[in-house]
């Protein structure tokens, strides 16, 4: 496996985590192409811990982004801090509310929203060395304050997240839940996955383009 792709999590779980079937299926794709990955998540306490049966949160329990991805990667999980651009030949973040709450505050504070510092630091080689970044789901919010103004992205049909988009100087494009939006310049890849898709097999075919699309700019 000469490629290698850094995945980033926010946890596990699609309400206060990493969006478990989009990380399997990026990691499944990256494994039948021969591609080699490695993930990482930041050590930071997440922003609270969902119920996922009752999908309400609770006020008393705590639990770490780090450890909770970990579950995710079957133990196989390294610390953001110690993300090395020059390591890998891309990066690709998968969605999940997570990404909202843990990577950044968008789920609270909406277009006015900050990312991680360590996440922003980490990205930052990728930017500068025009690796290509992969955006799942509701990942696709992270681009500006990540990689800068007038980046085209998708996150399929929302009005209030696409508005809110807009709003921090990206340009969304709508988009079906089988296809990707690809910014050659930035050279971003993008697809709605879970923020369009009702099956598995609806989320796949978009991931799966995604992940080929990341591949062929590699080469």
């Amino acid at each position: 496996m000469t490629k290698q792709v850094a995945v980033i999590l926010a946890g596990c779980g699609a309400f206060d985590g990493s969006e478990i079937y989009e990380t399997t299926l990026t990691l499944l794709r990256l494994d039948q192409l021969g591609i080699g990955y490695r993930c990482f998540a930041p050590d930071i306490e997440q922003h609270h811990v969902v119920n996922h049966l009752t999908q309400q949160a609770d006020a008393d329990e705590r639990r770490n982004v780090l450890v909770e991805s970990a579950r995710l990667a079957r133990g196989e999980v390294t610390p953001l801090t110690e993300l090395v651009a020059d390591e890998f030949d891309a990066v690709i973040v998968p969605g999940g509310f997570g990404v909202a709450k843990n990577l950044s505050d968008f789920a609270t504070a909406g277009d006015s929203m900050q990312v991680l510092e360590s996440l922003k630091e980490v990205l930052a080689g990728f930017r500068e060395d025009a690796k290509p970044i992969g955006l799942i789901c509701i990942a696709p919010v992270l681009a500006t304050r990540l990689l800068g103004d007038g980046i085209a992205v998708t996150v399929g049909k929302d009005p209030g997240v696409s508005g809110a988009i807009s709003a921090m100087g990206g340009l969304h494009r709508s988009c079906s839940v089988d296809d990707i939006v690809v910014d050659l310049e930035h050279r971003v890849v993008t697809t709605p996955a879970y923020m369009l898709a009702t099956r598995i097999s609806e989320a796949a075919t978009g991931i799966f383009k995604l992940v080929d699309r990341i591949d062929d700019m590699m080469s």
